[in-house]
């Protein structure tokens, strides 16, 4: 663990001297993860990219990309695109990037079973707006827009999301 992690405790995620209250998956916290599971998973996870919604905020970090119509998240383990970016028409199980809620305006993205997916081992884990404080996630970690947006515009490629 470095100085500039992000670490996941029992107060909140701590990131350069601040600690943010968060809400992690319904599933709580597990080193057994499965697709579908709700949890959130242990490790040291690395941030890999930033995704946000042009139409609704500004870029948040000079290497963010924007959301488009049409993006979505493969989450369908039986296909060979699973847990990665796809854009539709996809006929197989996904999730919508470019949601009507805000949940996924801004979206810093985790390297859990990424690039090189194990199939059912669970899809994309995400830092991502919460719907309200405390409402668990699908094993996503979740913030206030603020201190997500904080957070993102700080994020460096060294950076790890550590969950203990």
């Amino acid at each position: 663990m470095t100085p500039v992690d992000l670490v996941l405790g029992p107060r909140g995620l701590r990131f350069l001297g601040r600690t943010f209250p968060c809400a992690i998956g319904r599933g709580g916290l597990t080193s057994d993860k499965r697709e579908g599971d709700g949890a959130t998973p242990r490790g040291r996870h690395r941030i890999v990219g930033c995704l946000y919604r042009p139409d609704r905020i500004r870029r948040p970090c000079d290497w963010a990309l924007p959301i488009r119509p049409g993006d979505l998240w493969s989450d369908d383990p039986a296909h060979e695109d699973y847990n990665l970016m796809v854009r539709a028409p996809y006929p197989h199980s996904h999730e919508r990037l470019r949601r009507a809620d805000p949940l996924y305006d801004l979206i810093l993205i985790t390297d859990w079973n990424w690039p090189q997916a194990v199939r059912g081992a669970g899809s994309a884990i995400f830092l991502h707006r919460w719907r309200k404080p405390g409402h668990p996630t699908e094993g996503c970690i979740a913030l206030h827009p603020d201190h997500l947006a904080w957070i993102a515009a700080r994020i460096r490629v060294q950076i790890r999301l550590i969950v203990p």
